[in-house]
């Protein structure tokens, strides 16, 4: 059975005292490929050693993160676009908006979004797309991108059914985490009306562990019990939901 692990934050500093043995115990559970998201500038190293140290396992994305468009943010996307015409990437992401934590630069984040999309758009990129407490805004400016070019993933859904509906005509899958496993997630409920032909599964470790290990730092391993939880929801065996959000994510990153 191989998973994919289509969004994992690796470099993470909650890594940092084992993460060549998280990486192996992921690689030991199934996990055959990490995509690994870019949030800025400061991370792009530690992206690139991971590369080098498991080329045939780790896979990135290059883009802003809308929690870090600041001031600078053109400065970051001027980074981003340097890096795009540099080497292989699979997608263009962590990109969108974010409401959650500030409303402040909701102008930039918009630009800086649209922007992104573009670029990935000119590279024939899919984008991965990070949305909290903003699908209104997120969507406005996916309608202003449509088009048969645009595709990707909705990381770390967490919207409603018609919000679902809305991003898979937008040729987004669905990334599906932790969020699944928990008693208030509500997902779930709509997830069957969902074709499994728009799923992918993603950890975005270290971040929302699915139960049992909801609240402690998460980690690529744990895709298993997120593949077990949609067995549940889509009454299938675990081996078909691996294979088909296996397929769906070679679909999307060209792989």
């Amino acid at each position: 059975m191989i998973l994919i692990d289509t969004h994992t934050h690796l470099y993470s500093e909650e890594f940092d005292q084992d993460r060549t043995q998280m990486i192996q115990r992921a690689i030991d559970a199934g996990v055959s490929r990490f995509f690994v998201p870019s949030i800025n500038a400061s991370h792009t190293q530690k992206m690139y050693d991971l590369e080098v140290q498991f080329p045939e396992n780790i896979f990135l994305m290059m883009g802003l993160h809308p929690t870090y468009v600041k001031e600078n943010y053109e400065e970051e996307l001027a980074h981003v676009a340097t890096q795009l015409s540099k080497k292989k990437f699979y997608a263009v992401g962590e990109i969108g908006i974010d409401l959650f934590w500030d409303k402040t630069f909701l102008k930039q984040q918009q630009h800086a979004f649209q922007h992104q999309i573009q670029l990935a758009k000119q590279h024939k990129l899919a984008i991965n797309i990070h949305c909290r407490d903003a699908f209104d805004e997120v969507f406005e400016v996916l309608e202003s991108e449509r088009a048969a070019d645009l595709f990707g993933i909705f990381h770390c859904f967490t919207g409603d059914f018609q919000q679902a509906k809305r991003a898979v005509s937008l040729n987004m899958k669905l990334g599906i985490g932790g969020v699944a496993t928990f008693k208030n997630g509500k997902i779930d409920q709509f997830l069957p009306q969902i074709d499994l032909q728009h799923i992918v599964l993603e950890t975005d470790s270290p971040y929302l562990a699915p139960v049992p290990h909801r609240g402690k730092r998460n980690e690529s391993s744990y895709i298993k019990l997120i593949a077990e939880k949609l067995a549940q929801i889509y009454q299938l065996p675990i081996d078909e939901i691996a294979h088909i959000t296996t397929q769906n994510s070679k679909t999307v990153f060209g792989i």
